[in-house]
């Protein structure tokens, strides 16, 4: 893609510290099966070794890269992923974690269902360390779960992973149909929709200030509220998920969460635009 053209998609990668990971998530989206998008990264204040790292990934890179960054006070994925709506250049907005690997197809799967008034809600599946350790020395990263698929799935059956059925991509429209769950709430680390359309809920809610609910589901509700459709994208746009440690979940989300469906408002007054 050309630096300056608009492009069809703005992918944003929610990121703190893991160069490594990262790393291998810019390697899988310089596969894609298209090349009309471009990559900006939501940095929640990684250190300064991490951003001398990062810049000289952005240099050797042949993807258009924009790097949104914010000080380090603790987990405030929301508001950093607001700064990076505001600077997305294309009408259209990928979401994933910077843990998360698309596969091949990712961003040409997003873009091929996309319509205004509807989410996108993808999947993940969960990699075992030792599948994990196996994808941070793989040369093609973009195309893992196909040319694993054999030893994946064993590795599955004996108990390793979780939910690495979602990791498996299904060019059948109507096998895709009869398999999903159109019941799934969004999840963060794989979803798209329209800027305009995340704009008329004011973006993501700022006061969540830990992971989980705050970036997926108070953004799915508000979406609902406003007539939204959230259309479920799975065994397509495809993405595994690196091993590690969950981060603690919070009370405080929670009842936050309680406290919004409660006021039945899709437009939060602590987002994108202050009044």
């Amino acid at each position: 893609m050309s630096k300056h053209n608009i492009p069809k998609a703005s992918v944003i990668i929610a990121f703190y510290n893991n160069i490594k990971a990262l790393s291998l998530v810019i390697r899988a989206l310089e596969a894609q099966s298209i090349t009309d998008f471009e990559v900006v990264i939501a940095d929640d204040g990684s250190n300064n070794t991490s951003l001398e790292q990062l810049k000289t990934l952005q240099q050797s890179s042949p993807l258009q890269i924009q790097h949104v960054w914010h000080e380090d006070k603790g987990f405030r994925k929301n508001r950093c992923l607001n700064l990076a709506v505001q600077a997305a250049k294309a009408e259209y907005l990928i979401f994933i974690d910077g843990d998360c690997v698309p596969q091949t197809h990712f961003v040409e799967d997003h873009l091929s269902e996309s319509q205004l008034g509807r989410c996108l809600n993808g999947r993940r599946a969960d990699l075992s360390p030792q599948m994990t350790r196996k994808l941070f020395a793989s040369t093609k990263p973009a195309s893992f779960v196909s040319d694993n698929f054999a030893f994946i799935l064993f590795t599955y059956l004996l108990g390793q992973g979780k939910n690495i059925e979602k990791g498996f991509r299904i060019s059948s429209n109507t096998l895709r149909r009869y398999l999903q769950k159109s019941n799934k709430g969004i999840v963060g680390c794989n979803f798209s929709l329209f800027k305009k359309d995340l704009l008329s809920i004011n973006g993501f809610d700022q006061r969540y200030e830990a992971a989980g609910t705050g970036e997926d589901s108070d953004v799915e509700f508000r979406l609902r509220l406003k007539g939204i459709v959230i259309h479920p994208l799975f065994y397509k746009a495809t993405q595994v998920h690196l091993y590690h440690q969950e981060l603690p979940r919070s009370d405080d989300n929670d009842a936050l969460f309680k406290k919004v469906k409660k006021q039945q408002q899709a437009w939060t007054e602590f987002g994108i635009v202050k009044k």
